[in-house]
């Protein structure tokens, strides 16, 4: 068994040690690979709501904050995803947001029904 593995982040390829997650994997690499003060070039995703440059928090399935297209399947948390030779990671950087209008008459209680 090999003691590291080719993954292709972006379709760039990385080696790196067998048997960790993909969150780590790309963090452990991210200060060598990455050259650019660009806070999206270091995210694994933008968040839906404003498009914020989202990374890894907990790193153990909790908060969310990794999720990364894995082989095709998008919204992966990938803290929780062990590397595997040939895997194709891709960042989830959407720059299409969800916007709230930040009025009162946006609040749900504030919000007519059909019923009033």
């Amino acid at each position: 068994m090999s003691d590291t593995v080719k993954i292709y982040v972006d379709e760039k390829m990385m080696e790196v040690p067998a048997g960790i997650s993909v969150a780590a994997a790309i963090l452990g690499h991210s200060h060598s690979h990455n050259h650019s003060n660009d806070q999206s070039r270091k995210a694994f995703h933008n968040n839906s709501m404003d498009a914020s440059p989202r990374a890894p928090y907990c790193l153990m399935g909790v908060c969310f904050e990794c999720m990364m297209e894995i082989d095709g399947e998008a919204n992966v948390q990938s803290c929780l995803v062990t590397v595997q030779d040939g895997m194709q990671v891709k960042r989830q950087l959407n720059t299409e947001a969800f916007h709230y209008k930040n009025t009162e008459d946006d609040l749900p209680e504030n919000r007519r029904t059909n019923n009033d």
